[in-house]
């Protein structure tokens, strides 16, 4: 930094001779501008950090600090930021240039009780036309329970309101004090809405084809129940429903290389898994599972890890590191990370990355397993780096990507 200097006149001198006036000046501001220059080094080197991997060194860039819980990202397009929803009910668009906004206005009013809240936000495929924009989240019923709905708003121009929001789908009955609202929200490449949730903490229900619990639900974007589901026409079977036997539900995604849905889900004290769901299957829960329940007890429905009529995981851990988010990477920018799937950990604080051999899984590598934050959102963003959600009252957005 160059500081301000003119040259001394006889007038700047000092009785005595000392310095010039101007000297003075100078010596002061350098007292005063080196303490700032040193910490605005220190909070450069403190935003990022370095990490070693198997496929490189890792670095991270704190984007955002301040997010109270914040749940899911989605990017705009065009370079025009992202959308953060945080769990006590706000929706707020983020630029990098322009920092945070404030809310949002016109979201739904939130069940922010425990675990529920606002959940996931994702772009309508055909946004840049018609700018809507999806929301779950925990809804509040009569009797004081409650469960997650789906609603689509049109974001306005300016980024400060989300109109007309419209509910295209309640899960019903509302039987949750809190717990297992899943949910994640999902376009396949025909245009269908995939909704991800969980059973409430009701573990029987993911068995009851009458309830929406512990179920993948499959809608056309305004709400309609496509007629090829497939419990269409079966009258002991809600319409909406894609697969079931599911637990509490925290991520999904497509895979880039075969367009199909993977999900993964939440086990008790053990049992986290990973899923391809297809239509009409039952994917186990409460009857088969891979863990036992909270206390160390068995679960009581449970028949063991392979049950007749049940579909196994693809992939589960027999320890839960309570898995959250899930984003592919397909992105040309680190050849490395090619056929990997992330997957944020919670309770583990790491970011999870797994290799790929088609739909196997053949290796697993932590990462940031040093920032001891706990990982609630994955999302590969459109500059190619892996973009993370820290689970926290002053929740953070990390930037990550290999060493170039």
């Amino acid at each position: 930094m160059t500081l301000p200097y003119t040259t001394p006149s006889k007038n700047t001198l000092s009785p005595s001779g000392g310095q010039p006036g101007s000297q003075k000046l100078r010596s002061l501001l350098v007292a005063a501008v080196l303490p700032l220059l040193a910490w605005q080094a220190q909070a450069q080197a403190q935003a990022t950090q370095r990490f070693p991997s198997e496929k490189g060194e890792i670095v991270v860039t704190e984007l955002l600090t301040g997010l109270d819980h914040p749940w899911s990202i989605a990017f705009l397009p065009d370079d025009a930021g992202a959308l953060i929803t945080e769990k006590s009910g706000d929706l707020r668009l983020w630029k990098n240039d322009a920092g945070l906004s404030e809310p949002i206005s016109g979201v739904p009013d939130v069940y922010a009780r425990s675990q529920g809240g606002l959940l996931d936000v994702v772009l309508a495929p055909d946004f840049a036309q018609n700018r809507r924009v999806y929301l779950s989240y925990a809804e509040k019923g009569d009797d004081g329970k409650a469960g997650t709905a789906v609603g689509y708003g049109v974001l306005s121009a300016d980024g400060r309101k989300l109109e007309n929001f419209t509910v295209i789908f309640r899960q019903t009955p509302k039987l949750s004090n809190g717990a297992h609202f899943g949910s994640r929200l999902v376009f396949d490449r025909q245009g269908y809405l995939f909704i991800a949730l969980g059973e409430n903490n009701q573990r029987s229900t993911s068995q009851d084809l009458d309830k929406l619990q512990g179920k993948l639900v499959r809608l056309h974007p305004d709400g309609r129940v496509p007629d090829d589901n497939p419990f269409v026409g079966n009258a002991q079977a809600r319409p909406e429903i894609w697969s079931y036997g599911h637990r509490n539900q925290q991520g999904a995604a497509l895979n880039p290389s075969t367009g199909k849905l993977w999900t993964h889900e939440h086990g008790a004290r053990g049992g986290d898994e990973i899923n391809i769901p297809e239509a009409g299957k039952n994917y186990g829960w409460p009857l088969a599972t891979h863990g036992v329940d909270y206390s160390g007890s068995a679960i009581p429905e449970a028949k063991g890890a392979h049950v007749d009529g049940t579909e196994q995981p693809i992939h589960y851990w027999k320890v839960s590191p309570a898995i959250s988010g899930m984003a592919f990477y397909d992105a040309r920018r680190y050849p490395a990370w090619q056929q990997s799937l992330f997957i944020g950990a919670l309770k583990d604080k790491a970011l999870i990355r797994l290799e790929l051999d088609g739909d196997k899984v053949v290796h697993e590598e932590r990462l940031l397993g040093p920032l001891n934050d706990r990982i609630r959102d994955v999302r590969v963003g459109p500059d190619g780096y892996v973009y993370v959600l820290t689970d926290a009252s002053r929740g953070r957005l990390l930037k990550i990507g290999l060493k170039e």
